[in-house]
């Protein structure tokens, strides 16, 4: 395991044996199967190689020990001081949407003004829970056909995966997602490579935009995370908000939310 994290990393024996404080020959030896790390040498190496937190339990179990972060769900009672600002910027982010999500982009909870705005096009209630925001905007029967200029959207999503990954390493799960999206009719393949997916021009960002009404409004995120995680949940929620992109766009979502229309 230690081994596959070095090569994920690009480091050399000796580069990590000097940045986990340990000799070459005994990180060698480690990585072999010849000898066992203590707790605190295997705990450098992980804190070299920026293992994320789940990974490492993995590594403390592979070597014997039990594991250092806590995996308890996200809405414990332990990670209350954590909810309890969750719920405080989801409140005050409305009217726009704001989402927690967890590192496979599963909704796990919302600010009011989310499930309103996306209600207004679909019928969210029926959509399977935990919904998926990937899954939401790439199902046809979805978001898709009110997103404008959708595939560059959907390029842009797809680097996104690769860029947000825990850690910077597509596990398991997030290759199986990336797939269940390249199966949505009109994915193109070569989206998986990650090049330039374009701007719109004079942007700094690539907005999202949705139609309603001969009205099209157009959107941002901004993506928060916890600084300095110590649980693996901490380290795995993500807080998407969703900000207007123009002037035009903050007027029209005011009356636009305040109608609760449904898009027909």
């Amino acid at each position: 395991m230690l081994r596959h994290w070095r090569e994920v990393r690009g480091a050399s024996q000796l580069g990590l044996a000097l940045e986990a404080g340990i000799s070459q020959r005994h990180l060698s030896f480690i990585e072999s199967g010849r000898s066992v790390p203590s707790r605190q040498a295997l705990t450098s190496i992980v804190q070299s190689l920026d293992v994320p937190l789940r990974e490492r339990n993995a590594v403390f179990l592979a070597a014997g020990y039990a594991p250092v972060y806590s995996e308890v769900p996200w809405n414990a009672k332990e990670m209350q001081s954590i909810t309890r600002a969750l719920d405080r910027m989801l409140r005050q982010h409305n009217p726009f949407p704001a989402i927690v999500m967890d590192r496979y982009w599963n909704v796990l909870t919302t600010n009011a003004s989310s499930p309103r705005f996306f209600g207004s096009f679909i019928d969210i209630a029926a959509r399977k829970e935990p919904r998926n925001m990937l899954h939401l905007l790439f199902d046809p029967d979805g978001m898709r056909p009110f997103v404008v200029d959708w595939e560059t959207v959907a390029r842009s999503l797809i680097q996104r995966v690769y860029r947000e990954t825990i850690g910077r390493v597509l596990d398991e799960r997030s290759s199986s997602l990336l797939d269940e999206l390249f199966a949505y009719p009109g994915v193109d393949a070569s989206w998986r490579l990650r090049g330039s997916v374009g701007s719109a021009p004079n942007l700094p960002m690539i907005p999202m935009s949705f139609k309603k009404h001969g009205k099209i409004l157009s959107y941002f995120s901004m993506v928060t995370s916890v600084g300095a995680p110590q649980s693996v949940a901490a380290q795995e929620l993500r807080i998407e908000c969703m900000f207007p992109a123009d002037e035009e766009t903050e007027a029209l979502h005011e009356t636009w939310m305040s109608g609760g229309q449904r898009l027909a």
